[in-house]
């Protein structure tokens, strides 16, 4: 019986390292995003800032906070006697 404990926290905690490794993609992604559209703000095309802007939020929205959710409901599962 602990043996089946141990490997459903092993499951989780792989769980979890891959759900971050996602997130520090999708961090990366939203970084360069900044990056390029304030390169093109300054450089006088203020019309690729609200795009960006839309894609970086939808990045946020759907990425970050899906993998944030999926993260919780993983840990609680493994934690569950």
């Amino acid at each position: 019986m602990a043996k089946l404990e141990r490997y459903q926290q092993r499951r989780g905690l792989v769980a979890i390292d891959g759900a971050m490794a996602l997130i520090f993609i999708l961090l990366i992604v939203q970084i360069w995003l900044l990056g390029a559209t304030l390169e093109a703000f300054l450089a006088g095309h203020a019309g690729a800032v609200l795009p960006a802007a839309i894609c970086s939020g939808l990045v946020f929205l759907l990425g970050c906070v899906a993998l944030d959710l999926f993260v919780t409901r993983v840990d609680q599962e493994s934690r569950k006697p």
